[in-house]
């Protein structure tokens, strides 16, 4: 996995991220300017450094670029969470931790994400359902 993004370079991540469009060096630089003072020159060069990092890509219009992402903020996300818990030497003591950290909508993501990922319920019935589970 790549190094965590800086705080400049996930500031334009952000942007690329929420854009989900390819965008010049420009809009991200008066987007950002709303925030603070930064010159185009610095956001020219936080791009070029994530273009060579992997982080985007870009394509040539006129004598300047567009960036787009290459992938999203969650892969991302996913990516940090798993590099963090694959150098823990007890992922699952690690894992109960990090769940207890976890807000109730958290835990409830969690659970819809672990439903998502299993698909469709294969298992056997339940003993004790069924059409005949009073007869007993």
């Amino acid at each position: 996995m790549p190094r965590p993004l800086g705080e400049l370079e996930d500031a334009v991540m952000t942007r690329v991220w929420k854009w989900n469009r390819p965008v010049t060096v420009r809009e991200v630089l008066e987007d950002m300017q709303q925030e603070r003072s930064i010159a185009y020159t610095t956001v020219m060069t936080v791009l070029d450094n994530l273009h060579q990092k992997g982080w985007v890509r870009r394509e040539a219009e006129g004598r300047a670029y567009r960036y787009e992402a290459v992938s999203t903020r969650a892969a991302y996300a996913a990516a940090l969470m798993n590099d963090a818990w694959s150098q823990s030497d007890n992922p699952t003591a690690a894992l109960i931790a990090f769940f207890g950290m976890m807000s109730q909508e958290q835990r409830e993501a969690l659970r819809d994400a672990i439903r998502i990922v299993q698909g469709p319920e294969t298992s056997a019935p339940n003993p004790g359902s069924g059409p005949d589970a009073g007869e007993r």
